[in-house]
């Protein structure tokens, strides 16, 4: 029946509700047949095309037709009404639930495929079409509106696009086609504002809008916005309720389509530019909205209210606190009817229908805010998470954050005390589940034990679970392994749904076009991944805490490793498969919703777990296609960084976040050929698939996108692998594309990397700062190769090396990272790399026992052999023109400003950073030559070597680190080989080859203990250069050993402390170069160590040579070195050597006695206790005065700061405890004779409390130090250096009564809680112990409590 018939006859029927049921059930009959298998379905299909466009043009035409002929108003409304009884006729079939091919199906889907675009290209106008779709839309909307509100808000879960049928959806697409984006969302505001609608259609509607128009999220966004506005603008109740249910509806969807509901909630209200913080009015609107919800909340909402709260002013807290009240009534009240199923709640439905279609009855298993679990977020609180697997979930990221920290964390002890009630009733029992207990402990018991230890498990408690474990043991694991059998069955269903809807993902992605079905099915695959992994429904949300990630021993489940392989291997095949059709840019957008899908909170730790087993444990076995797969989601990882939390990754990694795309830069190492080798496929596939991906985009999506840790890898093995990228290139490629390579069958991963190297794209990208490879980041690149598995052999790698600094680094501007061919400052930047390489835990990742040595790091022997030889070229340097003083090494430079960076403090932490940063300044010092120590005499003039740099090094530094006032025998050795240099004659230069030695060029050898030695010892030829200027040598040593005296007293007590190890040495070298005798000043240290050893033998000893101080510290050592017990004999033969002598070797003493409790290698604290009261009872016999040795400043003039500098500060800071130590050595009759006696004791007690109590934090050590006591004593103290004499120590005032001193001293000794000094003892009375003159009384674990500011006290005795 033609249009023409259907005008003729429609006006003999009186009845034209009959009409319409006419044509309407012939329409259906029509749409039957057009699916029928048979002949006629192409003429039926034909026909009912005709019929659709007539009815259309007929019922949503303008007043005129395309006749120009008025219609009669009855027929546009009988068009009108049967095109809505077919629609109402195939929406009601969808609500009672059809089977899927059925004839009824078939016809729903017949009518549906109407509304393709395509049925409507023969008429002119648009506007019918675009009237009749808007038509069409506002009755989905609209039919039976039965639910309520309450209905939406507690069902509209189930009306997610997933759970939307196919058929329905399809609907919604299709209408989509033919209206723009703006004008979708006013027709739908226009509808909701004015007709009832029904809550199904329109929430599953604005879920297929998310997820099939490109730009939904900020249409969304800004629709929800003009809401929220609109609503506190007038109170609007109903606008408030719609910007709820549709952010809800969005949320979802996914992060792919939507930002997760607890991030929306946050950012509408958790500000002060939120909607509701304009005034009272708005405040108090929200919370009784808020309040109105609670009875039909989900209890996933009410938690992201309570934990993230609207931001409220101070001063209306209360309308907070109420609602918090309420909502955690109302959770409570779900949590005590676990049973009780959803709709059978009494405000459930309010007298409205839950339809047909729906079998939602979910059961309540929410939990309230007290039971939640410790790692529990708001964005991951979906309803749908059983307890015990919350619990469950607790206890393994306690364990993964333990063996990180090694401590137990901060949730679980919180938990203990705040949250007691689970802790004791969900924790500790799935923490404690009987289990045979490994033989080594593991992670989980080491937890276990540091919470017993803490008393954080009840003693029965753990009684229990040692028994229940016990019990486990002696059974057959038979039921262990039956339940590990059956349990993988468990999730078969899911996951054979999850891989069936990404085999049906490929279909789209093979075909760009398709955008809508795309995105579509990966809605699909959401919905399945949530299934499988049993996720929240708001697991969306990554934003928020670190991912904890072992990058050594990465663990994941096996259920969530055969979810992650699965979307891996999807990934990688439809990257591929979508490659053969079309380039990346031309792609679509699949891959990035893909990625998107796969950043769940609790999908994103197991996925980046596999990929750190896949890349840094696995990587060679993984083939090309995976390779250039994982590449392409790593680009995909970066585009989405902004959203995605940091990383926090184990040892040997430094610690501290990293954001997800320099995770990468640490999985793929370049240690060796196979980790190099995958490292260039893997950085060769990312930049070629990005630069391909955003050809058409900006940089800055390329920058952010791209680690830059991987962009300056790609170039480091490059250069390092294939000689022809070496020199600039004489051609690029343009036209090719670097991606079509990587698409072949087999691919040749070094044609690839060449013609990746060649794009002028490329070499544009690198241009930008901080992706250049820099002439540092080659540094820390090549330190991390280990020869013994490089690709390069020894030959290639020192001709690299020598290219990649003369050639390529050193004459490069600063400004692209190079040197501007300053020799110096390529050596400076490769100590300062070195350093940092050595100290940082890259450098043992491969070496359990590598020490802190550079021969014991690893990759590093190499490149320090090319520092030694850029250093021998600066020796070899011309000197400075003119009559310029030298400049300082610069060395010493580096050094000082690398201490100076450092924090300074008394504290352990502190001491062993500045203690291993020391120690790497002296193995690098000890690895150059000698002459680096010193800087270089002129010939024209007599001058010592310039020696400041190093002297400061040492008093500085070194000092601090040093024991018994003397240096290690390797850094003195060293010094002192300059002066045997200084005798060599310019003549022998002559023979010898400028430059390092054998040891150095051509050798790969180390600075380990079995490497071989120093260079600069076998080869002075370059030191002799330098010191050949002088035209005395044997003056220049003199001046440089007086200069010590003063400057650097440490290094010549030092020398008399290795003298029996150091003499000979120096003998052979002077002799060698000189018939001259030896330097007056290394004579002196010669005498001096035959005048100690004298004193010890049975001859008498003959006089002193001076330095006095020289004399007692070669006494001291020798005295050390024979392991006297009794050194009387020896003091009576120093009579007549003058007073000066025994005070300082009273001072030696001491610090012998302060090592002795220290270090655990020196002699014994009773010994050294014995010969320090031997040396002060000779002094008090012969009224010398030693006071003032407990008074020493760095004021002091002459050889009161030389002391000073002999010994280490810490030291002179446990002076007090030497001082009382020797209380009841003290003559109490003599002392009372001297006037500082009671000044120097009161200071001593003040400053031994400083230590003791506060760690000089307190107000007792700054007493102590004040001017206080000084202006009470008189003068200052110091030693003169002429003589002790009379000490410049003030007394008491000259006017003081002898008996007022000695009632002071007596108020004093009653006063020292510490003190028993008991009657006085004779020097040669044997002490028991330390403890003899302290009180016992305070145990030690309280000192290490209460003298946390000093390190050094926790060495001292239990005494202390």
């Amino acid at each position: 029946m033609g249009s023409g018939e259907l005008c003729a006859c429609a006006p003999s029927h009186a009845d034209s509700q009959a009409v319409v049921a006419w044509l309407s059930r012939d329409l259906r009959l029509l749409c039957e047949q057009t699916e029928a298998p048979c002949q006629h379905a192409d003429v039926a299909r034909a026909m009912l095309a005709d019929f659709v466009q007539m009815l259309v043009l007929r019922g949503f035409q303008k007043n005129v037709d395309v006749r120009g002929t008025v219609e009669p108003e009855w027929m546009s409304q009988v068009a009108v009404a049967v095109l809505e009884r077919m629609l109402a006729s195939a929406l009601e079939a969808l609500a009672a639930g059809i089977q899927e091919g059925s004839t009824a199906h078939k016809a729903v889907s017949c009518w549906f495929g109407v509304f393709s675009g395509h049925m409507y290209r023969s008429i002119i106008s648009t506007e019918s079409p675009k009237r009749f779709f808007c038509h069409t839309l506002t009755q989905i909307l609209t039919h039976k509106p039965v639910l309520k509100v309450s209905d939406a808000v507690q069902m509209q879960r189930e009306w997610s696009f997933a759970r939307t049928p196919p058929l329905l959806s399809g609907l919604y697409r299709r209408l989509f086609v033919i209206l723009s984006p703006e004008e979708l969302m006013d027709h739908l505001q226009e509808v909701l504002e004015t007709q009832e609608v029904n809550w199904q259609h329109v929430l599953s509607c604005v879920s297929t809008l998310v997820i099939c128009l490109p730009d939904a999220q900020q249409l969304i966004n800004g629709w929800v916005s003009r809401l929220l506005a609109h609503a506190f603008e007038s109170c609007d109740l109903d606008s408030m309720v719609l910007a709820f249910l549709v952010a809800r509806q969005a949320a979802l969807e996914g992060p792919a389509a939507f930002p997760s509901y607890a991030a929306w909630f946050q950012a509408a209200f958790g500000s002060t530019r939120g909607f509701h913080g304009c005034s009272k009015k708005a405040l108090v609107f929200l919370f009784k909205f808020l309040s109105d919800l609670v009875p039909f909340e989900a209890p996933r909402y009410l938690q992201v209210h309570v934990l993230h709260p609207p931001l409220v002013p101070s001063k209306y807290r209360a309308l907070l606190t109420d609602y918090v009240a309420l909502a955690r009534t109302r959770l409570a009240d779900l949590k005590a009817s676990p049973s009780l199923p959803c709709c059978l709640l009494p405000l459930s439905l309010r007298g409205g229908q839950r339809p047909s279609g729906s079998s939602h009855a979910p059961v309540s298993l929410q939990v309230s805010i007290e039971n939640m679990g410790l790692y529990a977020d708001l964005s991951s609180a979906g309803d749908v998470t059983e307890p015990h697997r919350q619990t469950s979930q607790d206890v393994e990221k306690a364990i993964m954050v333990f063996e990180h920290t090694g401590k137990i964390p901060a949730a679980v002890l919180e938990a203990s005390i705040f949250r007691r009630s689970y802790y004791l009733s969900h924790f500790l029992p799935a923490l404690l589940t009987p289990r045979v207990l490994p033989r080594v402990p593991d992670s989980r018991a080491a937890l276990i034990e540091s919470l017993r230890r803490a008393d954080k498990i009840p003693p029965s408690l753990y009684s229990i679970y040692r028994q229940a474990c016990s019990t486990v043991g002696e059974k057959k694991p038979e039921d262990a392994a039956s339940r590990r059998e059956v349990e993988p069955s468990c999730a078969e269903e899911p996951l054979g749904l999850l891989t069936a809807a990404l085999r049906e993902l490929r279909a789209s992605v093979t075909d760009p076009t398709q955008h809508d079905a795309l995105l579509a099915q990966m809605a699909v695959i959401s919905e399945q991944l949530r299934s499988a992994l049993g996720l929240g429904e708001d697991d969306s949300d990554v934003e928020g805490a670190p991912v904890q990630l072992s990058v050594r021993a990465p663990k994941l489940q096996p259920w969530e490793q055969r979810v992650v392989d699965l979307l891996l291997t999807s990934f990688c095949q439809n990257l591929m498969a979508a490659s053969s059709v079309a380039p990346p840019d031309r792609q679509g957008p699949w891959a990035a919703h893909f990625v998107r899908t796969l950043c769940r909170r609790r999908l994103l730790p197991a996925l980046l777990s596999r990929l750190c087993q896949l890349l840094h444990h696995q990587g060679p076995s993984l083939s090309a296609s995976h390779v250039v797969g994982l590449a392409a989601l790593a680009v995909h990882l970066g585009e989405s960084r902004s959203a995605l939390p940091e990383v926090r990754v184990g040892p040997p990694t430094p610690a501290g976040g990293l954001p997800v795309p320099e995770l990468f830069d640490i999985l793929l190492p370049c240690r060796t050929q196979e980790s190099s080798a995958l490292c260039l496929k893997f950085c060769t596939a990312a930049i070629s698939y990005s630069l391909c991906k955003f050809s058409s985009q900006s940089r800055d999506i390329l920058y952010s996108c791209l680690s830059p840790g991987l962009i300056k890898k790609f170039q480091f093995i490059v250069f390092r692998w294939f000689s022809e990228a070496r020199d600039p290139p004489s051609w690029e490629d343009p036209a090719s594309s670097p991606w079509r390579p990587l698409c072949l069958p087999s691919v040749d991963w070094q044609r690839a990397a060449l013609c990746l190297w060649k794009q002028r794209t490329l070499r544009e990208l690198l241009k930008q700062e901080g992706l250049h490879l820099t002439y540092r980041d080659w540094l820390q690149l090549e330190l991390e190769i280990q020869p013994e598995v490089d690709s390069l052999s020894d030959t290639e790698r020192q001709d690299f090396h020598q290219w990649a600094i003369h050639q390529h680094f050193l004459p490069a501007p600063s400004a692209t990272g190079g040197c501007d061919g300053d020799l110096e400052v390529a050596c400076a930047t490769l100590v300062n790399v070195l350093m940092d390489f050595c100290q940082s835990s890259r450098s043992y990742d491969h070496s359990e026992n590598s020490g802190l040595v550079l021969g014991g790091c690893t990759g590093n022997r190499d490149i320090f052999s090319r520092l030694q030889e850029m250093a021998a070229d600066l020796e070899q340097g011309p000197a400075p023109l003119g009559h310029a003083a030298p400049r300082g090494h610069f060395l010493f430079g580096v050094f000082c400003r690398r201490l100076q960076a450092l924090a300074r403090g008394w504290d352990a932490a502190s001491r062993l950073q500045r203690q291993r940063e020391l120690l790497m300044c002296k193995r690098i010092l000890l690895g150059l030559p000698p002459s680096v120590l010193v800087g270089s005499p002129r010939l024209e003039q007599l001058a010592a070597p310039d020696c400041d740099d190093f002297f400061h090094l040492v008093n500085s530094e070194l000092r601090n680190f040093s024991h018994d006032g003397a240096l290690t025998h390797d850094i003195t050795a060293h010094f002192f080989r300059v002066i045997s240099f200084l005798s060599a004659p310019p003549a022998s230069l002559l023979t010898q080859t400028p430059g390092l030695g054998p040891c150095v060029r051509g050798s790969s050898r180390g600075l380990g203990p079995r490497a071989n030695p120093v260079c600069g010892r076998l080869s002075p030829q370059g030191l002799l250069n330098a010191c050949s200027r002088s035209r005395d040598p044997s003056l220049a040593a003199d001046l440089t050993l007086t200069a010590c005296q003063t400057q650097c007293p440490l290094l010549l007590t030092s020398a008399l402390l290795w003298w029996p190890h150091l003499e000979p040495e120096l003998l052979r070298r002077w002799r060698r170069c000189s018939q001259s005798p030896l330097p007056a000043e290394l004579r002196r240290l010669q005498e001096a160590q035959h005048f100690a050893g004298g004193v010890l033998s049975s001859l008498a000893a003959a006089p002193a040579p001076g330095p006095a101080w020289l004399c007692a510290a070669a006494l001291h050592f020798v005295i050390r070195r024979a392991g006297k017990e009794s050194i009387r004999q020896e003091l009576g033969q120093l009579d007549g050597q003058g007073e000066e002598l025994l005070v300082f070797l009273f001072f030696f003493s001491l610090m012998g006695l302060l090592s002795s409790h220290l270090t655990p290698q020196a002699v014994g604290s009773l010994k050294a206790l014995d010969i320090c009261a031997e040396v002060l009872g000779c002094l008090q016999r012969k009224r010398i005065s030693w006071l003032p040795l407990f008074q020493l400043t760095e004021t002091d003039a002459g050889l009161g700061r030389t002391l000073l500098r002999l010994a280490p500060d810490y030291q002179v800071r446990l002076l007090p405890v030497a001082f009382y130590s020797l209380l009841s050595y003290f003559d109490k009759d003599a002392l009372l004779q001297e006037d500082a006696f009671l000044h120097v004791a009161v200071n001593m007690y003040l400053k031994l409390m400083g230590l003791f109590v506060a760690g000089e934090t307190g107000a007792v050590w700054t007493l102590a130090h004040s001017g206080e006591l000084q202006a009470q004593a008189g003068a200052g103290p110091g030693l003169s250096p002429h003589g002790p004499g009379r000490p410049a120590l003030g007394g008491l005032r000259p006017g003081q009564p002898l008996l007022a001193q000695r009632a002071a001293v007596g108020t004093l000794t009653a006063a020292l809680p510490v003190f028993s000094p008991g009657r006085p003892r004779k020097p040669d009375n044997k002490r028991s112990s330390f403890s003899a003159a302290v009180d016992t009384s305070v145990p030690e674990k309280e000192l290490l409590r209460r003298g946390r500011g000093n390190a050094e006290m926790l060495a001292l005795p239990s005494c202390l």
